[in-house]
């Protein structure tokens, strides 16, 4: 009778295990499946995002090519006007049925906005397309051509506005599935952790009364508890080795969080310098030429005979605009990726930066670095540069500073950044808050981060109306 209900007991705890062990696997299959699902889904929506981006810098191309082509203006782009016109065409008719073509992949989704989007694009792209076509055709007259021209450049600007929506929906569209997969993820979370929780009541709570009532059986005689003792000693051996192998996996799985909160972290970095870059070649190449071509044809306007001294005057005003948004333009691209940190190294554009803080600001800034170029990656330049600006534009906005020391420091194995102020400083426990983590207000939490992405180290020093000094040390 006993042997019958301990099968029993033995059967059904068995079939208890197999069910909780098959649940906990469906969701752990089921959280990699749309885990790998959605990464699937943002990889596509990045393709999509970087062919609408693309079809921005066509439209803009397509039209200067449009003016120096009307104006009978030599130029050296490379490029075929129908080539840019067909790919210009076929990617917006990709796009707006929602069939686009990457490589051997056909990417597709459905967007009721987009739609909408794309509706009120088409009308848009057609007008500029025609004006466009009847430019690049050789057997209308330079009149007809020059009126197709207004016809594009009146609707280039709606038509870029329009882009810029549908990129934005896209992005917005990718962060609410990514929303999506996290509320998802917590789910299962919730759900492993109850089949986890019912698994112990139902299995793990009825074998520890079984032993227990087979321990105090073996007690009754001196053979049963030695046996007893020692099958206690090999399940402590075991339960210890249990507990090692889990503090291990908890350990691993810890460090793998952290793997992927950098990685994470460091494609966001990385995408928004790549993105700097991206409108740093825009302002540039597009709309600074533009600006450029339009002083050159108000200087050559500027020689003509004006009747009256108010018109020159208001000339001459429209010139000194132009120059002014020439300058800013060029000011704006700088900022956004300064080409001396890419030609003479991190040294030389951090003295830059601190002789243009200095004149904007009025604060007396002493750079010390080093004359010769460093050899340093890219991404430790472009780190210790945006820490620079960032650490700055707190000292300018917060310190009430008047001198800052900038001081670039290289060693055997460590490059070692450290900018101090005069100014009235401040507690460093008033930086945390009540969980402990940096407060983003001040730019701290962005250098902390960029620090530990390049595998360095950052110490703050200040006290109350004696200063601040940032030290940023970098590994290499």
């Amino acid at each position: 009778m006993t042997e019958k209900v301990e099968k029993r007991v033995a059967g059904s705890l068995t079939r208890f295990y197999v069910v909780a062990l098959f649940i906990v696997a469906m969701l752990t299959l089921g959280g990699l499946y749309l885990i790998r699902k959605t990464i699937m889904s943002l990889n596509y929506d990045g393709r999509v995002v970087n062919v609408a981006g693309r079809q921005r810098m066509l439209s803009q191309r397509l039209a200067k090519l449009a003016i120096l082509k009307t104006g009978k203006i030599a130029y050296r782009d490379s490029a075929d006007f129908d080539s840019l016109l067909t790919v210009w065409k076929e990617s917006n008719q990709q796009l707006a049925t929602r069939k686009l073509m990457v490589g051997s992949d056909i990417v597709t989704w459905k967007s009721g906005p987009l739609d909408e989007m794309f509706a009120r694009l088409e009308p848009v792209f057609n007008t500029i397309y025609q004006g466009l076509n009847k430019i690049n055709d050789d057997n209308l007259s330079l009149s007809e051509k020059k009126q197709a021209l207004d016809i594009v450049l009146q609707n280039e600007p709606v038509f870029l506005n329009i882009m810029n929506d549908i990129v934005f929906q896209f992005d917005k569209e990718s962060f609410a599935r990514l929303k999506n997969l996290e509320r998802i993820e917590w789910i299962l979370d919730i759900m492993t952790i109850l089949v986890l929780f019912a698994e112990g009541l139902l299995i793990f709570r009825p074998v520890v009364n079984t032993t227990r009532r087979a321990v105090r059986l073996l007690t009754e005689s001196e053979d049963a508890l030695l046996k007893a003792n020692r099958d206690l000693e090999r399940s402590n051996s075991e339960l210890i080795r249990v507990q090692k192998d889990i503090l291990r996996i908890e350990e691993e799985k810890y460090q793998l969080q952290l793997a992927e909160d950098r990685i994470r972290a460091s494609a966001l970095i990385e995408g928004q310098e790549e993105e700097r870059r991206r409108f740093a070649r825009e302002l540039h190449d597009g709309i600074g030429q533009m600006l450029t071509g339009l002083k050159l044809h108000a200087e050559k306007l500027g020689q003509t005979q004006f009747t009256d001294e108010k018109q020159r005057e208001r000339f001459n005003q429209l010139v000194r605009l132009i120059q002014d948004t020439i300058q800013t333009t060029r000011q704006i691209s700088y900022n956004l990726m300064p080409s001396v940190l890419s030609d003479f190294g991190i040294s030389a554009a951090l003295n830059l930066l601190c002789q243009q803080t200095s004149q904007a600001s009025g604060l007396k800034i002493n750079f010390q670095g080093i004359e010769k170029r460093i050899a340093l990656s890219q991404a430790i330049e472009i780190g210790l540069y945006r820490i620079a600006q960032e650490a700055l534009n707190n000292v300018v906005k917060h310190a009430g500073a008047e001198n800052v020391n900038i001081r670039l420091e290289q060693n055997k194995n460590s490059i070692i950044l450290q900018i101090e102020d005069d100014g009235k400083g401040f507690l460093i426990r008033n930086l945390k808050n009540k969980e402990g983590s940096f407060l983003t207000q001040n730019g701290i939490d962005n250098i902390r981060t960029r620090t530990q992405l390049l595998d360095g180290s950052m110490e703050i020093l200040s006290e109350p109306d004696h200063g601040t000094t940032l030290e940023v040390k970098i590994f290499v």
